[in-house]
C-alpha cells in the first residue's frame, strides 16, 4: 500500500506556498488586519485564482475535485503564513458540508460560486460559539438542534466579539430558524452536523501545525542571531533542548494527522477517534511552540512588532476551536470505554490501513 502524497497534490502545495509567500508576508497581514473589516478583497481574490476555494469543490461544478488529505497539506499551510479562518471554512469546512447534501440546483450555485471565490461563507456549530467573519459572509451555514440551515446575511444580526487574535473577526449570530432556510435534518441532518465537526476539527489541526513549525523556525532564526556572551544563544544546549522537543512533537503530530485525513476521505468507522487525536496531538506541538518560543525570545515575543506573536496568539486562538481539548479527550475516552471488552488493538493505525 502507497502512502506517499500524489505527485498532483505535492505540486499544488508548494504552488500555494510560494504564493502565500509572496503575498502575505507579516507586514502586509498586520495592514490587512488593522483595517475596519480585516480583510482584503484583492488577497481573497488572489486567493482564489490560485484555485484554493475549488480544491475540494466537486469538477461538475468547477472544482479541482481533490480530497481531505490534499486539504491536510494545504491547512498546514494556512498556519505557515497566518491565513485567517475564512479561506479553510469556506473552501474546506462549508464545501464539505454542501458536497454532504442531496444535489440540487441552488447546492450547485452555491458551490460553483464558492470554487471562484464570489460566495463567502461562514459556518456554525454548536461547539464554537462565537462564528468566524460572519460580517462578510454572504450566506451562513448555521446549526440548530440537528437540522442545517443555510441563511443569507440581511437575515442573521452579528454583534461582534473581540479575540486574542486580532486577525480573527469573531461574533454572535441571532437568527430564526425556518422551513425555508432548513437543508436537512433529523437522522441526516445528524450525520452531516458530525461529519461537519469532523472536518473544522482536521482542518484546525493542520492550521495547528503549520503554525508550529512557523514558530519552531522562527526561533531557530531568532537565536542563530541573537547573542549573549559573545556567542549565539542557540550554541546554548539548553536552547537546543528545548527547540528540538518542539521538531519532536510536530514530527509525531504530523501522521497523525494525515491518518485522520485518510480515515474522512474514506469513510474510516473510527473517524472520530482519528479526528480527535489529530487536534489533540497538533494543539500539543503548536502549544508547546508557542511556549518555547517566548521563552527563548523573552518578552519581546509578545510585541506587536515581533512576528512571533501572530503566530503565537492564533495558536491559542485555535486550540479551543472545533471542539476544545476537554471535548475530544472526552471522545477518546468514549472510544476506550465502548472497545474495552472488544479489542483496543482498533485505536492503533494497523486498523486504519490494513496488513497492507
Amino acid at each position: 500500500m502507497d502512502f506517499t502524497f500524489t505527485e498532483d497534490q505535492l505540486a499544488f502545495k508548494d504552488a500555494i506556498s510560494r504564493f502565500l509567500m509572496t503575498e502575505t508576508a507579516p507586514e502586509v497581514l498586520r495592514e490587512i488586519w488593522e483595517t475596519d473589516s480585516g480583510r482584503s478583497p484583492k488577497l481573497m481574490s488572489n486567493i482564489a485564482e490560485q484555485g484554493m476555494l475549488a480544491v475540494s469543490v466537486p469538477e461538475e461544478n468547477g472544482g479541482i475535485g481533490m480530497g481531505d488529505v490534499a486539504w491536510s497539506l494545504l491547512t498546514q499551510e494556512l498556519g505557515y503564513y497566518c491565513i485567517p479562518d475564512v479561506i479553510a471554512d469556506t473552501g474546506y469546512t462549508a464545501v464539505g458540508l454542501l458536497s454532504a447534501l442531496p444535489q440540487s440546483t441552488l447546492r450547485d450555485e452555491w458551490l460553483e460560486h464558492i470554487s471562484t471565490g464570489s460566495l463567502r461563507v461562514a459556518v456554525s456549530h454548536p461547539e464554537n460559539p462565537l462564528v468566524a467573519d460572519a460580517h462578510l459572509a454572504d450566506l451562513l451555514l448555521l446549526i440548530d438542534g440537528d437540522d442545517v440551515h443555510a441563511v443569507k446575511r440581511d437575515l442573521v444580526d452579528v454583534v461582534p466579539c473581540t479575540s486574542i487574535d486580532s486577525s480573527r473577526r469573531l461574533a454572535k449570530v441571532a437568527w430564526n430558524p425556518t422551513d425555508e432556510t432548513k437543508l436537512v435534518g433529523g437522522e441526516q441532518g445528524k450525520q452531516v452536523k458530525e461529519q461537519l465537526f469532523n472536518r473544522g476539527a482536521l482542518a484546525t489541526s493542520g492550521q495547528l501545525l503549520g503554525l508550529a513549525q512557523r514558530m519552531l523556525d522562527l526561533s531557530v532564526d531568532y537565536v542563530a542571531q541573537r547573542k549573549q556572551f559573545g556567542r549565539a544563544i542557540g550554541s546554548f544546549q539548553a536552547i537546543k533542548h528545548h527547540l528540538a522537543d518542539v521538531a519532536k512533537e510536530i514530527e509525531f503530530a504530523r501522521p497523525v494527522l494525515y491518518r485522520a485525513a485518510h480515515s474522512l476521505e474514506t469513510g474510516h468507522p473510527d473517524v472520530d477517534l482519528h479526528v480527535s487525536q489529530a487536534k489533540l496531538y497538533a494543539a500539543k506541538a503548536a502549544h508547546l511552540a508557542a511556549k518555547q518560543g517566548i521563552q527563548v525570545h523573552g518578552a519581546m515575543g509578545y510585541t506587536w512588532e515581533v512576528d512571533l506573536q501572530m503566530f503565537m496568539k492564533r495558536t491559542w486562538a485555535l486550540e479551543s476551536y472545533w471542539g476544545s481539548k476537554a471535548s475530544h479527550q472526552q471522545r477518546l475516552c468514549d472510544f476506550v470505554h465502548s472497545t474495552l471488552a472488544q479489542d483496543l488493538v482498533s485505536a492503533g493505525p494497523e486498523s486504519t490501513f490494513g496488513r497492507g
